[in-house]
């Protein structure tokens, strides 16, 4: 960085500090109240469910009043010491503070707790390998940090964990210091600034990490599993360079001291923005062949948005829920842009656009400003709503516009008044037409979006071969064969879905220059299109089970596998060192098509399948064993019970997954027995869900 550039960011970042400094904020359930400062000491220990707290809250009395409280969940009140008489209201999850406070006046409160969180901070245990890691968006920090929910309250919070000293901690702001006592270590974490309660985040493991720097100055900490040290390129592939273009394109300096990652276990979302730390799946570490399908590019850069949108500036309620995900959504995929081209930013456009109408068109629309809205609706059509306005006003307007909107905002919290406000202050346009049919209709316009498409050469190229699927083969052979080409990964793959169903002896020469391509999106879309390999094509179809990604290989091996039998243990030998995503996709199908070919060590084969249910696994890889398991029929009593397990898991996803596996099981007396014989040996809750399931 220059030195005069060095300085202008310096000063920001002070003055930045200084009105922050002086910002009040207050929540909206106690405008009396303005916390200013929590600090907590915690001891942590990965491998138990309980934690210890010692909580410093500091805090200035606004108005006249007796009585205050923070958000707690049912604790173990220890001690207390400072202003006021503490105590728990385990109903309403409430840690009320008495006192007769006095306007104008800052007090502090000291307490120690001891608690066992029931949301919000996750222990994760798999093969003795044990993580703790928060998610306080939805599920509130208060579970486990005594704390405010209100968003409206920016609190500075500064926390130091303890834990074992084999384990790596991770939370916001810049570390401090590292101490060691007695077999444990200390770790202080240090916020400058201030934030609201649900982007606190915490990560506990058995970690390492790469440090990078941007062309700014700030760290970029990219955390990762001891064992995973070649897939850390892969992962965060592009990560400084999305950084970078952040800054640029908002023109606003990274408002934190420094900027960390870390992938967990189990984790409930793709990613979560907390502040200076995101905290992501590890289903997205992935090797360079699944960087083509499942990488993380777009969630590392819709995460890295929220440090200004969300983080900096934060939505009041959830009606203004969309200033968060919309404007994340849209800046990750600008970054894309930058990164893979116009063509791949319209495509994305595309999708999203469909996707929208489809539910539009199905009267399941919904309002930007509807704090019930789904995620399709806050992040798709929240970024397409900026698509709009960003054409309606001009790209270097509406660089201006969100610049100043989020210096002007910077700490605080805002409404879509507030956004609107600064468009119409810095472009001068009318907006009412913009707030009806993008803020307020439920149905998603698709014929203004349409024509924002058509500013893509490619994309109109693209909806001209797309026109072509109810036309005769010789009408478009032509066209198909120009894609096939020269192929644009959509436009190629397009190209071959119309292929299908045709008879073979008139596309077998278009077939071959789409496996000739050597695109992999083309290549990928032979094995998603054909319900069944023409022997004719047999040959060329076998090399799909060598190309670089997964997705492909998996779709190959289950069709050559179907559709030549006599070729099985020759596909199977072919592919049996294959795994595949984290996921286990291709290991798993390879396990049960095995199994149910006869092929090799079946009751090995069985017992590898059935071991990947374990708890000790991932919750995508243990999945995928019970749905294979299932489509083979092939349950142990150990594995129904991991089943039952996986049903009363704390991720919503998997439990549901699981969930719907044991809802088909039940269906047929005969595993219907096997979970009644199954009752009695089961703990709390499994026993409660179960019994709940054979009494419907």
């Amino acid at each position: 960085m220059k030195p005069l550039t060095a300085f202008f960011v310096i000063l920001t970042y002070w003055w930045s500090s200084v009105a922050l400094q002086a910002q009040e904020t207050t929540s909206l359930a106690q405008p009396y109240l303005d916390v200013q400062r929590i600090q907590a000491v915690l001891d942590i220990d990965p491998r138990q469910d309980r934690l210890r707290g010692q909580v410093e809250i500091t805090y200035t009395i606004l108005q006249d009043t007796n009585r205050i409280y923070l958000d707690a969940a049912p604790l173990e009140l220890v001690s207390s010491k400072g202003v006021g008489k503490l105590t728990l209201d385990a109903a309403s999850r409430k840690l009320y503070i008495d006192h007769p406070f006095q306007a104008n006046q800052t007090y502090t409160t000291l307490f120690t707790y001891s608690i066992k969180p029931d949301k919000a901070l996750y222990f994760v245990n798999r093969m003795g390998n044990a993580q703790v890691w928060s998610q306080g968006q939805g599920k509130y920090t208060s579970s486990w940090l005594p704390s405010l929910d209100d968003v409206n309250d920016k609190i500075e919070f500064d926390l130091t964990i303890t834990t074992p000293r084999d384990y790596t901690v991770i939370a916001n702001g810049p570390l401090v210091s590292q101490k060691e006592k007695d077999g444990k270590q200390s770790w202080i974490w240090d916020m400058k600034q201030p934030m609201s309660s649900y982007l606190v985040g915490l990560a506990i493991g058995d970690y390492q990490k790469e440090e990078m720097t941007s062309d700014s100055g700030i760290p970029l900490m990219l955390y990762y599993y001891p064992e995973d040290q070649d897939r850390v390129e892969p992962t965060y592939r592009y990560t400084r360079q999305i950084f970078d273009f952040l800054e640029r394109e908002l023109g606003v300096p990274f408002p934190w001291a420094n900027y960390k990652q870390i992938p967990v276990k189990d984790f409930l979302y793709a990613g979560m923005e907390n502040t200076t730390a995101t905290i992501f799946s590890d289903a997205f570490v992935v090797d360079s062949i699944g960087f083509q399908d499942r990488n993380y590019v777009n969630v590392n850069a819709h995460e890295m948005a929220h440090q200004w949108f969300g983080n900096l500036v934060t939505a009041a309620s959830g009606t203004h829920h969309w200033l968060q995900e919309g404007f994340a959504t849209y800046y990750a995929l600008l970054a894309e842009r930058e990164l893979f081209g116009e063509d791949y930013f319209y495509w994305k456009l595309y999708e999203s656009a469909e996707q929208l109408k489809a539910m539009s068109e199905e009267g399941k629309g919904q309002r930007l400003l509807d704090p019930g809205a789904s995620s399709l609706t806050f992040y798709q059509k929240g970024a397409w709503a900026l698509h709009v306005l960003r054409d309606q006003v001009g790209e270097d307007a509406f660089a201006k516009v969100v610049k100043n909107y989020l210096l002007e905002h910077q700490y605080g919290t805002v409404t879509t008044d507030d956004f609107l406000t600064a468009v119409a202050k810095t472009s001068g346009e009318d907006l009412s037409a913009f707030r009806k049919n993008w803020l307020e209709q439920t149905a998603f316009q698709a014929e203004d979006a349409f024509q924002l498409l058509k500013k893509s050469p490619f994309l109109r190229d693209y909806f001209q071969l797309q026109a072509l699927r109810k036309l005769p083969y010789d009408q478009k052979k032509q066209a198909l064969k120009q894609a096939l080409i020269l192929p644009n990964d959509y436009l190629g793959q397009e190209a071959v879905f119309q292929l299908a169903g045709l008879p073979l002896e008139e596309t077998k020469s278009l077939y071959s220059l789409a496996f000739e391509s050597g695109n992999h999106l083309v290549r990928q879309g032979i094995a998603l299109s054909l319900d069944r390999v023409p022997v004719e094509l047999k040959a060329e179809f076998e090399s799909l089970l060598e190309d670089d990604s997964y997705v492909t290989r998996e779709l190959a091996l289950l069709k050559l596998w179907s559709d030549f039998p006599a070729y099985r243990s020759q596909y199977l030998e072919q592919t049996a060192t294959d795994f595949g995503f984290a996921d286990g996709n291709i290991r798993t199908l390879w396990l049960a098509l095995a199994i149910a070919t006869k092929y090799g060590a079946v009751q090995t084969h069985f017992q590898e399948l059935s071991g990947y249910t374990a708890a000790s696994y991932s919750q995508d890889l243990r999945l995928n064993a019970f749905r294979y398991l299932y489509q083979i029929q092939a349950y142990s009593p150990e594995t129904l019970l991991h089943l039952v397990e996986a049903a009363t898991h704390f991720n919503y996803r998997f439990r549901n997954g699981a969930r719907e596996i044991i809802d088909a099981l039940l269906e047929e007396d005969f595993w219907k027995q096997e979970f009644i014989n199954l009752l009695p040996d089961l703990k709390e809750p499994m026993q409660s869900y179960l019994q709940n399931k054979l009494d419907q």
